[in-house]
């Protein structure tokens, strides 16, 4: 769809995720990487924010105790990333990094915090050493992807979702990015039909589902769109969502002239992507 083209990649990512509100995760914010955390048994994060915000600060006193602590690290810096306080993340994992270089499970987390901080070039870097090829790990590689979308290069991102597929058949949250891979390079009929199959699976999660109804919205699918968004939102917040993208396409020359024929269209210039250290979401 034309209506992204004239936009830097991260602008794009960023119009794709916030018409809707959808959660960071969904979009710019790198899924967690599953951490080996040896012996100690750390409580699971709380849900609610108020709860995180103590569980965090209860790791934080922990790590400034023992910042060598591998366990402890991953866990406070995973509560740091849910918390959206990415810069401290990252800079609590470059430490633990220092100190457990050739570390895979730390490497993975800090190339996902750099990422989420916007330091795309530096989270490429730390992530092509988080796995090997005798032992690439899907998750490192759906992050790979999802750091090639947001630089522009949604042919690669796209390779990595597909290669991450590969090892973890049907794992929705890649399928869901590997549909906004396509959305952001205007396949949206694609995009459709892979968020439809993730969004189909028993381990879809609230974010795949909402952005299946972001996808079918952009298609002007509307009455679809908000049907899926009730699944997880009240009725009155998924009718807003459809309504703010009803919106977007009224207001937008570019959605109206791709509803023209071809021949009646005017030419538009592509603004070339670059890479780019700028969040997106």
């Amino acid at each position: 769809m034309a209506i992204f083209a004239r936009m830097h990649a991260p602008a794009r990512l960023a119009a794709l995720c916030l018409v809707l509100g959808l959660s960071l995760g969904g979009c710019k914010k790198i899924d967690d990487l599953t951490a080996t955390l040896g012996s100690q048994t750390l409580a699971p994060a709380p849900a609610d924010e108020a709860g995180l915000r103590q569980y965090a600060e209860t790791l934080g006193g922990k790590y400034d105790r023992n910042p060598a602590d591998k366990a402890v690290a991953l866990a406070y810096a995973g509560a740091l990333r849910k918390l959206e306080h990415y810069a401290q993340a990252a800079a609590v994992l470059q430490r633990t990094a220092a100190s457990h270089p050739a570390d895979l499970d730390v490497l993975g987390a800090y190339g996902k915090a750099l990422a989420d901080a916007g330091r795309l070039n530096e989270a490429s870097e730390v992530l092509a050493r988080a796995h090997t090829p005798e032992r690439p790990n899907w998750s490192i590689l759906s992050a790979q992807g999802s750091i090639a979308d947001q630089t522009g290069d949604h042919a690669a991102a796209q390779t990595y979702y597909e290669a991450a597929l590969k090892i973890m058949p049907d794992q929705p949250s890649v399928l869901s990015n590997l549909g906004l891979s396509y959305a952001l390079a205007n396949d949206l009929p694609k995009a459709e039909a892979t968020l439809r199959q993730a969004a189909d699976l028993p381990s879809a999660d609230r974010r795949v589902r909402q952005n299946y109804a972001l996808v079918l919205a952009l298609r002007g699918k509307f009455a679809e769109a908000e049907a899926i968004s009730r699944r997880d939102l009240s009725p009155e917040e998924a009718a807003e969502n459809v309504a703010t993208i009803k919106r977007t396409i009224a207001q937008s020359d570019t959605w109206r002239d791709l509803r023209k024929p071809p021949a009646t269209r005017p030419a538009y210039t592509t603004i070339s992507t670059r890479n780019s250290s700028s969040p997106a979401k």
